[in-house]
């Protein structure tokens, strides 16, 4: 039998007594207190408050459809119920939300950063995402991370005036790391974030001591591991990637996807309603905290999910790379680089700011173009660069057994 918490006849009782009385959240973030780069645009207004505006700023931008064609975990196959980046990204907001509206904090916001979080995340997930940092920091001694790129796009390639609070919950949602405890770090300063940011393209241990500035960039970080937890293994056990059922560790949070969303969120509320901080019991966070590490053991490690990496993926990207790269540093007008990403950059990102995009280096530049493909493209354009190269993909059929 499922097994589904409901919150304390106590706190549901407290909830609906505070709304009644109009309570309002102190550590909520106001839309009243926003920060943005220029402050005479985009300002709070009540047919759109400042973060709806960045809601919407996200999801006009082109790149944003782009995550429609993104893997999540799963590459290669065709099938229509296995997740991809863009259901991710909605089932995080809706469970941020869900969280933050009880626990009343603002929702815009935590909307905001959940849309806008992995926009900058590359092609075939975090196997893309790894080799595309190799290549990078072997190039220029630099690190790249996926949480970092998002920003790059929409505060530098695609300058949106986004806010600060956006920003920061952006680039430190970090959902790889769990803790028991999340207290946000306040600060209201571009010049402290801008710091972060490169901080993190220079220190390799710098990604994963970020801080987020708000509680409703905590609860977007928590919900983004809540998300994937049970919706990997759905999509492992869919697939049939397991010989045998594995017998997960469940624990107090569940086993179903379903249970493992209902129940975090539940003991996250009871534990963190009126409070400074976001937390969760002992025991909650030991299962939660197993239960991925068996995701990284039985999933993200799968030798059927590797192969297909490690043999063709991999070498395809590289091949890809220093291809463009030698384009870039040429400046070769009629090259697939130009034609289909600094031309068309420029022309989208003149529209916000009039800034030269080829101002940027080569490598940003070839690290932009791969991190924005989708995994389709990626596929074609190997093809048409490299039309007799020894790597292809071969996606499992709809029909194939």
């Amino acid at each position: 039998m499922p097994n589904y918490n409901d919150l304390s006849e106590e706190l549901q009782k407290r909830i609906i007594a505070d709304r009644e009385a109009h309570w309002v959240n102190p550590y909520a973030f106001r839309n009243e207190d926003v920060l943005r780069r220029n402050m005479n645009r985009d300002k709070n207004k009540l047919l759109r408050p400042s973060f709806v505006r960045d809601c919407e700023k996200i999801m006009h931008l082109p790149m944003y459809n782009r995550y429609a064609d993104k893997t999540q975990v799963f590459s290669l196959y065709k099938n229509d119920d296995i997740s991809r980046r863009s259901s991710h990204v909605q089932l995080v907001s809706r469970i941020a939300r869900n969280i933050g509206g009880l626990l009343g904090l603002n929702t815009d916001l935590i909307e905001a950063i959940s849309l806008g979080h992995d926009i900058g995340h590359t092609p075939f997930g975090h196997a893309g995402e790894r080799k595309l940092n190799e290549l990078y920091n072997e190039s220029t001694g630099r690190f790249f991370n996926h949480n970092v790129h998002s920003v790059r796009v929409l505060d530098k390639i695609f300058p949106l005036n986004l806010s600060m609070q956006t920003l920061d919950g952006i680039v430190c949602h970090n959902g790889e790391m769990e803790l028991e405890k999340y207290m946000p770090r306040p600060y209201a300063d571009f010049e402290v974030f801008d710091n972060k940011v490169e901080e993190c393209y220079v220190d390799a241990d710098a990604n994963k001591k970020l801080v987020p500035a708000t509680l409703e960039a905590c609860v977007m970080r928590i919900s983004d591991i809540i998300a994937y937890l049970g919706k990997d293994r759905q999509d492992a056990q869919k697939l049939g990637l397991f010989d045998s059922e594995p017998e997960y560790f469940g624990g107090k949070i569940g086993s179903t996807n379903a249970e493992i969303i209902n129940n975090m969120i539940v003991n996250i509320v009871e534990n963190s309603y009126g409070k400074d901080y976001l937390k969760m019991d002992e025991e909650f966070f030991q299962a939660f905290s197993k239960g991925k590490s068996e995701n990284y053991e039985m999933i993200y490690g799968n030798k059927k999910v590797q192969r297909v990496y490690d043999e063709e993926i991999n070498p395809m990207v590289e091949e890809i790379y220093w291809r463009l790269l030698e384009d870039a540093k040429a400046h070769n007008k009629n090259s697939i680089i130009y034609k289909h990403h600094i031309s068309y950059v420029n022309k989208l990102a003149g529209y916000y700011s009039g800034n030269d995009y080829e101002n940027n280096t080569p490598e940003d530049i070839v690290v932009d173009f791969i991190a924005s493909m989708t995994d389709d493209y990626f596929v074609d354009l190997y093809k048409y660069l490299f039309p007799k190269g020894k790597h292809k993909v071969e996606y499992i059929g709809y029909f194939d057994e």
